[in-house]
């Protein structure tokens, strides 16, 4: 079968060539990140760990390490973390959640511009207290130049074939603007003004990916009530922070999930496999390559889910057999057994019923209108 063709990029004239992009972190994603921005219009930069990556990667005009197969557009530009942001209009930092609070203490005296932009490509929660990345973001920075980037996108298949990002921001501007660089460079990006529901959206994917890869030697049954249970439990919390349903089950959330939980090669899901043969979760990363969000994400979210007074027995039993507290079998056994919380009963909405009230409301406008004019 063919491959699809990449969606138009015939968009209404921007600046966007006008303006400067640095990715900060040169793994899978954030490489295949640089490639789509340099692509989309954008002046990027993808800035590595140390000089000898740089040097190599710039020798290469590949990431041979992380990406494999992928050339590097003849605009895009790489040098090391130390030459610093201060030609940067978007800094997109693509490191790992763990580390995300000491890359953005390096932005302002990196030279970070005031008015720059900064957007998290990480989908994993910011130790201690297990934070969505824009919410720290925004505390540092302020909601209108913070950003996120959610959906199902994995990175080789990304730059060759396209993905469904979403890019999400409370900025209307910042979210159109990195969406249409984004569908410049040759992939669907949705708008979303929901930040923190694509985040945690993103996050339940990856515990939920590798919840189903421990699970699934004992059922394909198992498995799905696995990640089921877990959207469930981290949902809960998101409708607590004011995120709305759509985040969960659109693009950030159930299509990652569906692209993670099938992919052969989704680091979650193999770490999942790998806890359930018994290698120790310290012994992981190591084991396939790069880090692994989730080992260290969903102790978070367990610790979160229950700061917030939220039952979540799932995602605390995930978070415990990460750990090495809870034997495989109990694990199952929780999952098995686990009944979620009642719903909440509303009253039957009969079809139909906001067509009749919009109808109802605009005759008591025109009533009112009529009796103005009768007695002016």
């Amino acid at each position: 079968m063919p491959p699809l063709p990449r969606p138009s990029r015939s968009l209404p004239s921007t600046p966007l060539n006008r303006r400067s992009a640095v990715v900060i972190g040169a793994g899978s994603f954030g490489t295949a990140v640089a490639v789509l921005l340099a692509r989309g219009g954008l002046r990027t930069t993808l800035q590595t760990r140390t000089p000898e990556q740089a040097q190599r990667l710039a020798e290469h005009r590949e990431n041979r390490e992380y990406l494999k197969g992928v050339d590097f557009p003849r605009e895009l530009k790489v040098e090391d973390i130390e030459e610093g942001v201060a030609r940067a209009d978007y800094v997109f930092l693509a490191v790992p959640s763990a580390r995300l609070d000491s890359a953005i203490r390096h932005l302002e005296p990196a030279g970070l511009k005031p008015d720059a932009a900064v957007i998290s490509l990480a989908k994993g929660l910011v130790p201690p207290l297990g934070t969505p990345p824009t919410a720290l973001l925004s505390q540092r920075f302020g909601p209108a130049r913070t950003a996120c980037v959610g959906g199902p996108a994995h990175a080789a298949e990304m730059v060759h074939e396209g993905a469904g990002l979403v890019a999400a921001s409370t900025d209307e501007e910042l979210a159109r603007t990195l969406a249409n660089a984004f569908i410049r460079g040759g992939v669907v990006c949705e708008q979303s003004n929901d930040p923190v529901g694509v985040e945690l959206a993103g996050a339940a994917k990856n515990a939920a990916a590798l919840a189903s890869g421990a699970t699934e030697g004992q059922g394909l049954n198992a498995a799905g009530a696995a990640a089921g249970h877990i959207f469930a439990e981290v949902w809960r919390w998101a409708d607590s922070l004011g995120a709305r349903p759509e985040s969960m089950i659109g693009l950030a959330g159930t299509g990652d999930l569906v692209a993670t939980a099938l992919a052969p090669e989704s680091r979650n899901r193999r770490a999942g496999e790998l806890l359930a043969a018994g290698v120790p979760a310290t012994a992981i990363p190591e084991r396939i390559g790069q880090a692994v969000e989730s080992l260290e994400s969903v102790p978070l979210l367990a610790a979160a889910l229950t700061g917030a007074g939220l039952q979540a027995p799932v995602t605390t039993a995930l978070a415990n057999l990460i750990g090495g507290e809870l034997p495989l079998e109990e694990w199952i056994a929780v999952v098995r057994a686990t009944v979620p919380p009642p719903a909440r009963w509303r009253p039957a909405v009969t079809p139909g019923f906001w067509k009749r009230l919009r109808a109802r409301i605009r005759r008591l406008l025109r009533r009112g209108a009529r009796d103005r004019q009768l007695t002016g």
